[in-house]
């Protein structure tokens, strides 16, 4: 006979009871994320942060039993609880901007003087940090990488004023940057803030920043010949508007108020903006806003995070070779060291150009110019552009001027050719974009308005003429057009040079006057043998022939 068990009848008290009691445990265990032991079996810590399929892995992983998460109060995993379609969960957060417990270290992708590429750099109460279990020396020279930002001059007490300090850049190892930034209770965060994305960081003083030629033509020429180059961004020829490389989110000018890096043209603006029609620009005092909110005293310090960044210093391209002892352009810097590289492509500069040039409302058909033709199939639409400075303070003779109006006239008229002489001032932005997107020689006096080269269809036959007071020479359009892949060639008054041949850099007496003068048979003769064919542009056609090769 089975034994009989005797139960006694629950009371509604005891009924009640139990449902209080399973209700506590349930509101604690989903409130504070926690069950006794014994009823759960084994004790499960998470120690990851939250994933993101687009982001490559942190660096710096220390071991768990060194990590801070160590020290947080063991949690239970617990089964995901029931769904709610009436509750609209966020999306998870990139891990860029989880640094709960990992600061990753510092790299750089490349160098050259004046020119750097950070993954990870810290920004703390102004100052630039490389956090790395490396030693120093096996990073770059702080002096090829920046400056103190100071307005440039050619005096040896300005030099030195110029020479980085570690209060502009300095260097942490990973234990000193969880000291000053890590979490001041166990269970709280790093006090690092991630500026996620592409950053491009100009430390360059506005004195050449509100300046066409030197903003566009040569912060920002070195700044996507280096942006490209690092990244072995390829622009096929079957499809010259676009670029591999990476989008830029941001552009913060260090050391430039808001119209400081604004010419006051407005070309800058117009050029940058159509170039880059979603970048955010930051500006001197949102730098200052960063760096008054990670000031805080002692443990309260906070930093920035930059993801990647171009980081750009004028003063420490100077201090390279190119730059500093051979032709006094910073973008020299990041060209030549990619050119060397091999890691810019010809057109490597054309996504940028018709940017421009669509925003200006240049049609396909003029976009469309072969730039790969032979230079006598594009011998057949020449556009001649002469840029009269006659109503600026550095122009020619006026009666050098009318002679040589007089004789592009007669040859143009001669050869069926097109011919503008214009006052780009005179122009509005637009109209200027689209003359030069048709120009085949551009011609003028030393000046801002030769900047618009930078426009120009890189066919092989286009040239740039540029008039210099006799004995004067500068390398800033020179330069730039050899990178463009053009021929450039220097005129005083009836001799010339050009590339390898060249004259040494010289700012006589009269080289900013306005009695300039020139030959204009001299000028007539370049232009006719250029287009002939007499004086073509070899380093042209070596990189066509090794591109096809």
């Amino acid at each position: 006979m089975g034994k009989i068990v005797f139960t006694r009848a629950r009371s509604f008290r005891d009924v009640v009871l139990v449902l209080v009691g399973a209700a506590c445990m349930h509101i604690a265990s989903s409130v504070f994320g926690f069950l006794p032991e014994q009823f759960t079996g084994d004790i499960i810590v998470n120690t990851h942060i939250n994933q993101h399929h687009n982001h490559e892995p942190l660096l710096n992983e220390i071991p768990l039993a060194d990590h801070p998460a160590a020290q947080i109060p063991k949690a239970i995993e617990q089964p995901p609880p029931p769904k709610q379609t009436a509750v609209q969960h966020p999306p998870p957060r990139p891990l860029s901007a989880e640094l709960s417990f990992y600061l990753p270290e510092t790299t750089i992708d490349s160098h050259a003087p004046g020119w750097t590429l950070f993954r990870n750099l810290y920004m703390s109460n102004g100052t630039l940090y490389i956090v790395s279990s490396q030693p120093p020396s096996s990073f770059p020279h702080i002096n090829f990488i920046t400056s103190t930002g100071l307005a440039a001059e050619n005096t040896p007490e300005n030099i030195q004023a110029r020479m980085p300090t570690d209060e502009n850049l300095d260097f942490l190892t990973p234990d000193q940057a969880r000291d000053r930034w890590g979490p001041v209770h166990p269970q709280t965060r790093n006090r690092v803030w991630t500026v996620s994305g592409n950053t491009w960081l100009f430390n360059d003083p506005p004195q050449f920043l509100d300046h066409y030629y030197h903003f566009c033509a040569e912060l920002l020429f070195g700044a996507w010949s280096f942006w490209s180059g690092a990244h072995n961004a390829v622009v096929d020829s079957s499809n010259l508007d676009e670029s591999t490389a990476p989008p830029v989110h941001r552009a913060i000018f260090t050391h430039s108020e808001a119209y400081g890096w604004r010419d006051r043209p407005g070309f800058n603006s117009y050029f940058f903006r159509a170039a880059f029609p979603s970048i955010t620009v930051e500006v001197e005092e949102d730098w200052n806003d960063r760096i008054v909110a990670t000031s805080s005293p002692g443990k309260l310090s906070r930093a920035w995070h930059f993801e990647k960044a171009l980081f750009a210093d004028r003063s420490a391209a100077f201090r390279g070779e190119v730059c500093g002892t051979i032709n006094q352009r910073t973008a020299a810097e990041s060209y030549h060291h990619m050119q060397r590289a091999g890691n810019l492509t010809k057109w490597w500069w054309e996504p940028i150009r018709r940017s421009v040039l669509r925003f200006g409302g240049v049609p396909d058909q003029t976009l469309d110019i072969p730039i790969y033709a032979e230079a006598e199939a594009i011998a057949k639409k020449i556009v001649v552009t002469y840029i009269s400075r006659q109503g600026a303070r550095r122009h020619l003779i006026e009666e050098d001027h009318r002679k040589l109006v007089a004789a592009l006239d007669e040859m143009c008229a001669l050869r069926g050719w097109e011919l503008n002489v214009v006052q780009a001032e005179k122009l509005s932005k637009d109209d200027q974009v689209a003359l030069m997107a048709r120009t085949t020689v551009l011609l003028g006096v030393h000046g801002n308005g030769l900047t618009h080269l930078i426009l120009l269809p890189p066919t092989p036959i286009s040239t740039v003429i540029e008039i210099f007071y006799p004995g004067g020479f500068a390398h800033d359009y020179e330069w730039t057009t050899r990178a463009m892949g053009m021929k450039h060639f220097a005129v005083q008054n009836d001799t010339w040079a050009t590339h390898p041949r060249s004259w040494d850099v010289a700012y006589p007496d009269g080289f900013q006057g306005t009695q300039i003068p020139v030959h204009a048979p001299t000028i007539v003769k370049i232009i006719e043998d250029r287009i002939t064919g007499k004086l073509p542009n070899s380093e042209f056609l070596a990189r066509v022939e090794r591109i096809h090769s």
